[in-house]
């Protein structure tokens, strides 16, 4: 398989145009009117493009066209259908976040669309082989299975991605550190032995990082642009891929390359589930939000995790960052065992998270917000309780 320095290469390749072909985005986006006002729903404050999409699909096609051309990289794509499958998919789902953030599609048309992009990967071969289920059993997909697994495993993922896409640079740092983290995941994976070969699955890892941190300078707060469904489709069929080739296809017969370990983590399946625990909990609690509510589960609403941080009282930024890190905690969580053979990360990663929750719910600015409400509400209480003037 490639050498490390490889899919750096490529990485950076990646960030590179899409750093530089996200102005130009933006640009077109002004031109055409391809804009997102301000609302009562969200929080920029300005029309602002939201077709970010297109800068990052250029990216992934310029590095996968690269590393298709590099001869470092050839055991991935010599006399494997699995790349053109993933450019395929990317293409069509791509195109129905476009067409949606340009025209605003309905949303059975955008489930077709990415129905499509899984029928796809599917055709072409890139798909899991095994589903492990901790402390259960690793079945075999047969084909009957396969096309169904694959298209809700894409549906979770990228409605994930696009339902945390909510404040700036929010969706962008998360799918970056989740996919450095796949990526060192799979890596350490094929240097045990134990990931079937050829891979695509950390190729498309490092691309979706690379895209991402081309595009954050551009996303972060105050944006100048958004990724609009284009974008947060695309990222979720990106991790889609890699987490479905890499988990379900390391070795069911191979039980010791972490030594000490539980099955639990031994299920390479659930190892991306909780790396992306963030936006997958929020997606878990929108759909709960909005069936109690008897609402759509396509229905927009400010509930999510990214709102109530910022209802709190933490700024955009600061709600970025702490949901950044909760990311970066949940991968260190599975990732810190994997690497130092230890039996537990529960004291290291446990002792920082309740650093974190500390420091979000008693920031001196949350807290100082909360001392101004008791005292608003304590002020009109008084002032009800004084008698009328005559």
């Amino acid at each position: 398989m490639p050498d490390t320095a490889g899919y750096l290469f490529i990485g950076a390749v990646a960030a590179i145009v899409t750093f530089i072909a996200t102005p130009l985005t933006v640009r077109l986006a002004l031109r055409r009117g391809w804009v997102v006002a301000p609302d009562e729903r969200r929080v920029h404050q300005v029309p602002t493009p939201h077709v970010g999409g297109i800068a990052m699909f250029l990216g992934f096609v310029v590095a996968l066209g690269l590393a298709w051309r590099m001869g470092r990289f050839s055991p991935i794509f010599n006399n494997n259908s699995e790349p053109m499958g993933v450019l395929m998919a990317a293409l069509v789902i791509f195109a129905t976040g476009l067409v949606d953030d340009v025209r605003e599609i309905s949303s059975p048309a955008k489930v077709t669309g990415t129905v499509i992009a899984g029928l796809f990967l599917v055709w072409f071969g890139a798909t899991m082989f095994y589903f492990r289920v901790p402390f259960v059993d690793v079945f075999v997909l047969s084909d009957d299975w396969v096309p169904l697994i694959t298209i809700l495993w894409l549906m979770g993922m990228s409605q994930a991605i696009n339902l945390i896409d909510g404040l700036d640079g929010l969706a962008a740092g998360i799918v970056a550190i989740a996919a450095a983290s796949f990526f060192l995941y799979s890596r350490r994976l094929d240097a045990l032995g134990v990931l079937a070969q050829p891979n695509i699955g950390p190729l498309i890892a490092i691309i979706a990082l690379g895209v991402c941190l081309g595009f954050l300078p551009h996303n972060f707060n105050n944006a100048k642009i958004f990724m609009g469904d284009s974008g947060a489709l695309f990222l979720g069929l990106l991790m889609a891929v890699s987490t479905s080739v890499v988990g379900g296809r390391a070795d069911p017969n191979s039980q010791a390359y972490i030594p000490g370990q539980t099955y639990f983590f031994l299920a390479p399946l659930f190892i991306p589930l909780f790396i992306l625990g963030v936006p997958i909990l929020d997606m878990i609690f929108a759909i709960v939000r909005r069936t109690v509510g008897r609402q759509g589960l396509a229905t927009a609403d400010k509930g999510h995790l990214h709102h109530r941080l910022v209802d709190l009282g933490h700024g955009q930024r600061r709600s970025v960052l702490i949901l950044w890190l909760w990311t970066a905690l949940l991968s260190g969580f599975v990732l810190y065992p994997i690497f130092t053979d230890a039996r537990t990360a529960l004291i290291p990663i446990g002792t920082l998270a309740i650093a974190l929750s500390l420091y979000t719910v008693l920031h001196p600015e949350v807290r100082r917000i909360r001392k101004d409400s008791r005292s608003g509400n304590s002020d009109q209480d008084a002032t009800e309780e004084l008698p009328r003037p005559r």
